[in-house]
Formats: C-alpha cells, structure tokens, sequence
C-alpha cells in the first residue's frame, strides 16, 4: 500500500505501517497531555495505543494464518489509524471456509481479553465491569471486548458482515447471498455514521462508517465482476495487438513504444522465451536511477504472473488483484500470445452487458 512502511514480518507476512499512523501517534501525545504539560498521561496513552494496536495485529494475524491453512496466502497486514487490514490474495469461495476464516480473528480477541482477565485475577484486581477502563490493563481488557462487538456486527465487510454472507451463501446462490450481506453492511454503515455525526458526536466513528460503506459496494461489485467472467477462458479477453521487448535492448526502445500507442506494460522476451515484465512504473522509476540506456532485461520484473489461453478468466482475474498484477502475459504451448489487462477485462464486461441488453430489448 502506498505511505506504507515495512516495520517487519510475523509468521512470514509482512506488517506495515501507514505514515497516517505515525501522525495519529502524535495527535494523541498532544492531545493527552503534551500541550498541558501532563507528560506521564501522554505516555500511558500512547503505550496504550500501541497495545491495541499489538492486539489488531494479532487479530489480522489469525484471519490470515487460518486463510494460510486454505491455502490462502496474505500479501501483507497494513496498519491504519482506523485499525488494520490483512490484505489476502482472495478471499475462500467455500461458505465454511470464509466463516472459519472471519471468525478467526475475533476469536483472537476473545483469548487476549480471557488472558487480561486472569492476569487481572492473579494481580487481585477487580475483574467485575464497573472497573474496566481503570487502568492500563483494564482499558486494554475494554478496548478488546469492544474490538470485538464492533467486528461481529453484520456491516458487510467486516468480519461479523463475512458470517452473515457465508450463513446466506449456504443457501443462496453467492452473488446474491453478496448483494443482501452488502445492502446490510451499507445500512449498518449508515446507522453507525448517523449516530456518529449526531448522537455521539465522534466523527472517526463516521468516517470508519464511511470505510465500512464504500467497502462493501467495492466488495459487491467485485463479485459481480467474478460471477460474470464465469465460464470465460483468458482468450476471450487477452490483446493480441502488442509490442514486446528483448532483454538486450534498451530503455529508449520502451520509450519509443509508451509514447507512440497506447501500451502501457511490456512483456520481455528472450528470443521467444518469457522472462519478464516491464510496466509503467517500473519504466519511470529506471529512467530516474539509471537513464535512457540500460538494458531492459537489467530492470524488468523477473518471473512475472503468467496465464495459460484455455484458463478460466475469473482465477486470473482474481491473481492480478491478490498480487497487484497490472499485466499478465498469456501463453499458449509455453510461447507468448497475448497480454490480459484490467482494462481489457473491463472492455469485455462493457461488451457483453450491451450485447446481452440488446438481445433482452429484440
């Protein structure tokens, strides 16, 4: 993710830190105590802030070790001021599997406020609800049973929204059991912003409303897009029209093609063997570093995704999305014949729905 700074891996995920963060930090320091001169409240609140946020990295942890157990792999958890995000490559098509998945990281919750209740227990604190939030034990105890009624309520898409889909999903088809957990979600949105503004007046509980909103039609309409391309080979919507390059040629080559048409990512070629991609921003940033003359090969992306011509459309699609792909070359007997953009997978959508509006209108 852009503004996002690599801060380490656990269990083989890399954990990152968007700079937001860094400014939220600092907006709580000023405003616990540093403007007033109450040094030691700002530190508690910051050390407080940094083990909730230890706890929604263990919560992303566990949706994304239970999806590993699926063999789902996750690309990274960002950590935002609003909470984190394990992004997976996808998410399970299965409705069990999508709710073992979902409910794994509330779970994770339910042990860490089990463990601050015995730890509370042994110290001979008071464990009873009236106590919560007096000390920096307690606060963490109430921010993780808050964490997790937050989660498990049905706004699509955050966890407790996945349960209700997956519960539909097992009997309802999967677009429509996505279309009614995502209207859900958009009118839990929309309560908790309203409440927000004007009942509670917390505004960073209506712009998590907002996230949550936008989340789950961006959730909906990739569905669609999924369940359309159904049935579809990666042919139906590959371009055939393209440049490629050689190894050995140089940059200024690539230049000549970005500025003369309209491709924007080039597939590398060794004679006729693939061996990599050079995008657009891999183009620029070279250009920066090393200039007009390098060789291509000593900058292009090696071991770029690739696609077979007869594969479904919908698992490469749904590739160039889990790993950022702008570009997928497409082979057939193992030579290059042709490339699979977004952009030509939106053309193909754009052309079958007036064709099938045309024939609905005969």
């Amino acid at each position: 993710m852009r503004w996002s700074v690599n801060i380490g891996r656990l269990f083989g995920i890399r954990v990152e830190l968007h700079v937001t963060f860094l400014l939220f930090i600092g907006w709580i320091a000023v405003n616990q105590g540093l403007l007033t001169g109450d040094v030691r409240r700002a530190v508690m609140a910051v050390a407080l802030l940094l083990l909730v946020f230890g706890c929604v990295v263990l919560h992303e942890l566990g949706h994304a070790l239970t999806a590993r157990r699926f063999g789902i792999a996750t690309r990274d958890i960002v950590l935002l001021p609003i909470g984190g995000v394990a992004r997976l490559e996808r998410m399970p098509e299965k409705p069990l599997q999508e709710m073992l998945v979902a409910i794994a990281g509330p779970a994770v919750n339910v042990a860490i406020a089990a463990l601050l209740v015995l730890i509370m227990a042994l110290t001979g604190r008071p464990t009873d609800l009236a106590h919560f939030g007096d000390g920096l034990i307690e606060s963490l105890l109430l921010v993780n049973v808050l964490m997790l009624l937050f989660n498990l309520l049905p706004a699509f898409p955050m966890d407790g929204g996945r349960v209700l889909r997956a519960l539909l999903a097992l009997r309802l088809p999967y677009l429509r059991a996505t279309k009614i957990a995502s209207a859900v979600g958009q009118g839990a949105a929309l309560l908790l912003g309203v409440a927000g503004v004007f009942y509670f007046d917390n505004w960073m509980l209506a712009f998590v409303a907002l996230f949550v909103f936008l989340a789950a039609g961006e959730e909906r309409a990739l569905v669609q897009t999924r369940t359309s391309l159904t049935g579809l080979p990666v042919r139906a919507a590959m371009l055939t029209d393209f440049r490629h390059l050689d190894v050995h040629e140089p940059l200024r080559r690539a230049v000549e093609y970005l500025m003369t048409g309209s491709q924007q990512d080039f597939p590398v070629l060794e004679g006729v063997t693939l061996c990599g991609v050079l995008t657009r921003a891999g183009l620029v940033a070279a250009l920066r570093s090393r200039g007009l003359d390098v060789p291509v090969g000593e900058v292009m992306s090696p071991n770029p995704c690739s696609a077979d011509a007869d594969e479904p459309l919908e698992g490469v699609v749904s590739r160039m999305r889990g790993r950022d792909c702008p570009v997928v070359p497409v082979l057939e007997q193992g030579r290059l014949v042709g490339l699979v953009t977004l952009d030509n997978v939106g053309d193909l959508m754009l052309v079958r729905e007036a064709l099938r509006r045309h024939s609905a209108g005969m």
